[in-house]
């Protein structure tokens, strides 16, 4: 296990240190509600759109990406290709309705438009989804840390978390934004100086890479048959174009964001900008993936460590060499992928490069981790707290809530990402867990804009689409004796098919029960 030379680390440290300055800096301002949780709206749409592109580019795509890559093939890269059709429905029918309806909250509207127990279950399922994106990100962070420092995981995740934590209370959603935009740029920078040493220093380069690709079929976007039971490249485009309706659409991540902006015609290009950055970015990161493969199939002797700490972890603390050794002789490469950017980095990047590298990791998650604390913070304030505890509240116990809801968001993901510790793919992960408890939110969300469903077919559509989604996620829960009717389907067409049965059921009772007048938020009047 090597440690990282004292340059690569106080150049780490000094990112880390800009960032709680930042935080500082920004927290001269943070004296207000507003101020907290969206910057007055007086961020310029360049800033908006990085700082989105930065969200969306956590440590999950620096890492896992490339690990999936590594493991698989190109296939994942089909989620970034439907990230265009997604923008195009946000931007013509989700940011004019926020910006337009005036709310802080993303969920508020569901009150209106159902009753209380609307809002609450999608900020519930908004809460859930965070909680597992957040640890998933913070695992993401320990997992490259551990490989060059030694360090356990589980300290690496508490030291960043408190840092995190410090920069995103004092400087609000300003600190948040601004830090994001260097962070975007840094870890861009950071894969760009990767993938400029992988080939540099590969044998043969840019050919030999491609030509060890195309010979193990790691560029393949997946299969083209109408096959929704394993991983074609539909069912990924299916899940691409539903999964970021949630995000444009539900998250309260990018609808604080929208109203960052000083209009809805600018956060529409923030959005746009968001997309035209990301998906170059995705493709090099995949690009990054097939290259390491082909290193490590030049370089096979240096794939020794990697297994035997990926099946270090999946054995109990104390197994003996010759036990790891024996599960490591069982591993493939998409069992270990997420281990070798990491490996990498320490073994082959010269010294003061690694710092850099590192702290575009760090940059990537702390993006995410940030955004998702403040927003987080603003959904149980706005429509949990101020909702049913106690309504009427100061502007100085309003900031008091803010910040200790920011800090226990905090400490609840760095708990959720300890518990991820051992899992085979943070990308996988990451997908299954989002795809659950987005489905809900999205098809009530996509009924109440797009139907005449009220409340009663509402909570029917809602009701059937949970089971739906518990049929699909939990199909082993199935006694055996009624196995033909387990659920066959992907684990990635949950969010698809959850939202479709929300949505359809909810409408065919509207049509049913005859409800013919018109409600305030059909698409017609956004």
């Amino acid at each position: 296990m090597k440690h990282l030379p004292v340059a690569d680390l106080a150049i780490i440290a000094l990112y880390m240190l800009a960032m709680i300055l930042t935080g500082v800096w920004f927290s001269k301002k943070n004296k207000n509600p507003d101020q907290f949780t969206k910057a007055s709206g007086q961020i310029p749409q360049w800033a908006v759109g990085i700082s989105i592109y930065a969200t969306f580019l956590s440590s999950n795509t620096f890492l896992g990406v490339p690990g999936k890559a590594f493991g698989t093939n190109w296939n994942a890269f089909v989620f970034s290709l439907s990230m265009p059709f997604a923008a195009w429905i946000a931007a013509k029918y989700f940011i004019p309705f926020y910006r337009n309806s005036g709310e802080v909250s993303a969920y508020t509207h569901l009150e209106k438009r159902f009753g209380a127990w609307a809002r609450t279950y999608a900020v519930v399922c908004f809460l859930l989804t965070q909680l597992a994106r957040m640890g998933s990100v913070f695992f993401g962070i320990a997992l490259s840390l551990q490989a060059m420092t030694g360090y356990s995981m589980q300290s690496i995740m508490v030291v960043m978390g408190i840092i995190i934590i410090i920069y995103t209370v004092l400087g609000g959603m300003e600190a948040v934004i601004w830090t994001e935009v260097a962070q975007g740029i840094i870890k861009t920078f950071g894969a760009i100086i990767i993938l400029y040493f992988i080939i540099s220093k590969m044998p043969g380069g840019v050919d030999h890479i491609m030509a060890i690709g195309k010979a193990d079929g790691k560029f393949s976007l997946g299969s083209f048959k109408p096959d929704f039971t394993t991983s074609t490249f539909w069912v990924i485009f299916f899940y691409g174009i539903f999964i970021n309706l949630n995000n444009f659409g539900m998250d309260q991540n990018y609808i604080q964001r929208y109203q960052a902006t000083s209009s809805g015609k600018e956060a529409a290009k923030s959005l746009w900008l968001c997309v035209k950055i990301y998906l170059p970015a995705s493709f090099l990161f995949f690009v990054i993936g097939s290259s390491l493969y082909a290193w490590y199939q030049v370089h096979p002797e240096m794939l020794n460590a990697i297994k035997l700490r990926a099946a270090a972890e999946r054995l109990p603390s104390g197994a003996s060499v010759t036990e790891m050794g024996a599960v490591a002789n069982t591993l493939l490469p998409a069992d270990y992928g997420d281990k070798v950017l990491p490996d990498f980095m320490v073994n082959v990047l010269p010294v003061g490069i690694v710092g850099i590298i590192v702290s575009a990791i760090l940059s990537a998650a702390m993006s995410t981790i940030s955004s998702g604390m403040n927003a987080c913070a603003t959904v149980f304030t706005f429509d949990i707290y101020k909702r049913y505890i106690k309504h009427d509240i100061s502007q100085r116990q309003t900031m008091t809530l803010l910040f200790t809801s920011t800090f226990v968001i905090g400490v609840l993901s760095i708990i959720t990402g300890i518990a991820m510790i051992g899992v085979k793919s943070i990308l996988d992960v990451w997908w299954q867990l989002s795809g659950i408890f987005a489905a809900g939110m999205l098809g009530l969300f996509l009924l109440g804009i797009a139907s005449r469903a009220k409340n009663a077919e509402a909570i029917i559509a809602v009701i059937i689409g949970v089971l739906v989604i518990a049929w699909m996620t939990f199909p082993s829960l199935i006694p055996e004796n009624l196995a033909g009717i387990r659920s066959s389907f992907h684990t990635n067409m949950v969010i698809v098919i959850g939202t479709l049965t929300i949505f359809l059921t909810g409408t065919v009772f509207s049509l049913l029960k005859g409800n013919r007048k018109n409600v305030s938020l059909e698409v017609n009047d956004i």
